[in-house]
C-alpha cells in the first residue's frame, strides 16, 4: 500500500525535561519489527529506579491535550461532574482516555503513552485495530520492559480504545504483560461496536471523522500545535489529502462491505479469549448501551484469567476513570498486580457493582459470579388486547401490525407488587411478519413511574438512556446453538436469510445488561419498534455539548441510507399471537 514516511525519523527521544517531580522524555521510539518507528512519551519519577509501567496506545495523538477543541466538551463535563479535578494536578499533561501522569507518577508508576501506527506522531499506513497494530502493542509492552527505568511490570491502562486493544494483545500473551484494567473497552468490535444485530451503527463514521483523522501522522501543520509542549501533534511532515488517504485503510468503507461477522475484517480483530490468562479488572458502565458495556461482561466471562474482577460504574463514558474513586480502585488493582502491594485486593469481590435507583443515590452490590447466583429468570408474556406484559400466557389470536416508521408497539406491565431487583441481560421472543424480505427490530426495556414518566438514565454517550437495548436484523436471526443462552442469544451472523413476505418467523432478541431497583408501584415495558428509541421528554435543552447528538441513543444511531434502504425503514411489520406463537420478555430478578 502505498505511503511516504520520513526515513530521516531521529531515533532518540526529542526532549526531556524535568517537572513537579516527574522526569519527561518527548517522542521516545520503539522501533517495531519491520522498521516503523513508534512515539512515545515516558513519564516516570525524577532520579534513578525501576518502577511498574502503565502503558496505553491510541489513535487520539498523545500530544493532544484533554482540554483542547476536540475532546473539550467532555473535559468540561467532566469537570462540572469531578470538579475536584481541578485541585489534584495542573491538569498540565492530561490526555483523552489515558492516566493523568500527576496522579500516578507520585506512587511510584513510569507511564508509557503510545501513539499507534499511523496517528499522531507515530508513522506508518494506518489500519486500526489491526493484527498489525496488535503487534505493535505486543512489541512496545516487551520494550518498556526493556528499559532501564522499568521493573518489567507492565500493566495496561485506557479507556474505549486504549481498553479494547487490551483484549486483543493479551491473547498474545506478551512475556512482560502482568495486568490489565480494561475500562470500558468493548471486546467484539461486530457486534458491539459496529453493526448491533446486523444493523450498521453511524457511531464509527462519527468516531473516524471527529476523533481520529483530524490527528492522522503527516497532518503538520495543517494539523493541531500542542498546548502540553508547543509542538505538531501530528508530525512534522505536512502531506497533502492524497497522501493521507494513501496511508490509511478507511474503517467506514470496511465496516460497510463487511456485512457478516464471519468476514475476515472483523474475524482478524476477535481475540482468542481462551489465551487471555493474565490478571484483569473490567470496568464498565450500565449506561454504556450501544457500546463497550456488553463486551466488558462478555470479555471478563470468556478470558481465561484465574484472576478476574468485572466492576461496574455509572455516568458519562470517560468520567469514572478520572474521579477520585475510580483512581482510587486502579490504583489497588495495580499495587496489588504490579508492585505485590498487600493492601486487601486478593480479597476483592469478583463483582462489585453501583446499583441504580430512580428515587435515590446508587447503592452497592457486591457478587461472587455472572449473572448473579440469585438470579430468577422470569418470563413476561406479550398479551395483544391489552398490550400488558403478563406472567401468565395468552393463546388468544391475533396480530398486531405497525410501520416502521412509527413507534411501534409498546407492552407495560401492571405496578409492581414490590421493590424489584432487575440486573442482568434480558432476551425478547417475537413472531414476526414483514411485507419486504427483511426487517430492523429496535427493542426498547424501559421503566416507568406511577404516573407513567419515563425513567432514564445519563448514559455514557447520552443523558437519557433507558435501561437496555436491543436490535435484530430478521435476515440475521440465525442462531449459534453451541453459545447461545436462554438469557444471551448468540447470533453467528454468517449468513444472510431473507424473509418470504408474511411468512411468520421466530426471532430470538438478545437486550444488552442492565441494573435497577424498580420500586413498587412502577411498571416495566418493552417497546418494539422500527428504528431508533426517541426519548419522549423535552429535548430542547440538549445542544450536543460534545459535538453528538442526544436522543436517547447518543451517537449509536442507525440510520445509513444504504445499509437502511427505503425497503426497511418504510415497511410494515406484523406481531403474530396464538397457541403456536408465544411471545415473551424474559428478564433477570434477583431474589436477595
Amino acid at each position: 500500500m502505498p505511503q511516504r514516511v520520513d526515513t530521516t525519523v531521529s531515533l532518540k527521544p526529542l526532549r526531556s525535561e524535568t517537572s513537579g517531580g516527574m522526569r519527561i522524555d518527548w517522542d521516545v521510539p520503539i522501533e517495531m519489527d519491520d522498521g516503523i518507528v513508534l512515539r512515545c512519551d515516558v513519564f516516570r519519577p525524577e532520579g534513578d529506579g525501576r518502577y511498574p509501567v502503565l502503558l496505553g496506545a491510541g489513535p487520539y495523538a498523545k500530544w493532544l491535550s484533554f482540554q483542547d477543541e476536540v475532546w473539550g466538551g467532555q473535559w468540561k463535563m467532566l469537570c462540572a461532574h469531578e470538579p475536584e479535578i481541578l485541585k489534584l494536578s495542573s491538569n498540565r499533561y492530561q490526555n483523552y482516555e489515558f492516566p493523568d501522569p500527576e496522579r500516578f507518577v507520585p506512587d511510584g508508576y513510569a507511564l508509557v503513552r503510545v501513539d499507534v501506527r499511523g496517528t499522531g506522531r507515530s508513522p506508518g499506513f494506518m489500519d486500526l485495530l489491526s493484527e498489525r497494530e496488535t503487534l505493535d502493542l505486543y512489541h512496545c509492552i516487551e520494550w518498556a520492559a526493556q528499559q532501564p527505568w522499568s521493573n518489567g511490570r507492565i500493566g495496561l491502562s485506557g479507556v474505549s480504545y486504549l481498553a479494547m486493544n487490551q483484549w486483543q494483545v493479551a491473547a498474545l500473551q506478551p512475556p512482560h504483560l502482568a495486568a490489565i484494567c480494561v475500562w470500558e473497552g468493548c471486546s467484539d468490535y461486530y457486534r458491539e461496536f459496529c453493526r448491533h444485530g446486523g444493523i450498521l451503527s453511524l457511531f464509527g463514521d462519527l468516531w473516524i471523522e471527529k476523533y481520529v483523522l483530524p490527528v492522522q501522522h503527516g497532518r503538520g501543520e495543517r494539523g493541531f500545535r500542542s498546548n502540553i509542549n508547543g509542538e505538531w501533534v501530528s508530525g512534522p511532515q505536512t502531506l497533502g489529502e492524497d497522501e493521507l488517504e494513501a496511508n490509511r485503510r478507511d474503517w467506514r468503507i470496511d465496516t460497510r462491505q463487511a456485512k457478516l461477522a464471519s468476514d475476515p475484517f472483523w474475524k482478524s480483530r476477535l481475540p482468542d479469549f481462551t489465551k487471555i490468562t493474565t490478571p484483569l479488572l473490567s470496568a464498565a458502565n450500565w449506561g454504556g448501551q450501544g457500546l463497550h458495556l456488553r463486551g466488558n461482561i462478555e470479555g471478563f466471562l470468556q478470558a481465561k484469567s484465574a484472576k478476574k474482577w468485572l466492576n461496574f460504574h455509572c455516568f458519562e463514558h470517560w468520567t469514572e476513570y478520572y474521579t477520585q474513586a475510580g483512581i482510587a480502585l486502579q490504583k489497588r488493582f495495580f499495587g496489588h498486580s504490579l508492585k505485590g502491594e498487600d493492601n486487601g485486593w486478593d480479597k476483592e469481590p469478583q463483582i462489585v457493582m453501583q446499583v441504580r435507583h430512580p428515587e435515590k443515590t446508587f447503592s452497592q452490590m457486591c457478587a461472587p459470579s455472572w449473572p448473579l447466583p440469585e438470579t430468577k429468570w422470569q418470563k413476561l408474556y406479550l398479551e395483544p388486547a391489552n398490550h400488558m406484559l403478563t406472567r401468565v400466557s395468552s393463546e388468544v389470536e391475533g396480530t398486531i401490525r405497525f410501520d416502521a416508521a412509527s413507534d411501534g408497539v409498546t407492552f407495560i406491565t401492571p405496578p409492581l407488587d414490590k421493590d424489584t431487583k432487575i440486573i442482568g441481560p434480558s432476551s425478547l421472543k417475537l413472531c414476526v411478519s414483514s411485507d419486504t424480505d427483511d426487517a430492523d427490530l429496535f427493542v426498547v426495556l424501559r421503566l416507568f413511574t406511577p404516573d407513567l414518566k419515563e425513567i432514564t438514565y445519563s448514559g455514557s454517550n447520552d443523558p437519557h438512556t433507558p435501561l437496555a437495548h436491543g436490535w435484530l436484523r430478521a435476515s440475521h436471526r440465525k442462531l449459534d446453538a453451541a453459545r447461545s443462552l436462554p438469557y444471551r442469544p448468540y447470533h453467528s451472523h454468517d449468513e444472510i436469510q431473507p424473509l418470504e413476505p408474511s411468512n411468520v418467523y421466530d426471532l430470538d432478541i438478545e437486550i444488552w445488561p442492565t441494573c435497577v431497583i424498580a420500586p413498587a408501584g412502577y411498571r416495566l415495558a418493552i417497546t418494539i419498534r422500527g428504528r431508533d428509541y426517541v426519548y419522549p421528554g423535552d429535548l430542547k435543552h440538549l445542544s450536543g455539548a460534545i459535538g453528538q447528538p442526544a436522543t436517547g441513543v447518543g451517537p449509536f444511531r442507525h440510520t445509513d441510507a444504504i445499509d437502511r434502504p427505503s425497503s426497511l425503514t418504510s415497511s410494515r411489520m406484523g406481531l403474530h399471537f396464538g397457541a403456536t406463537h408465544s411471545q415473551y420478555l424474559l428478564i433477570p430478578v434477583v431474589t436477595s
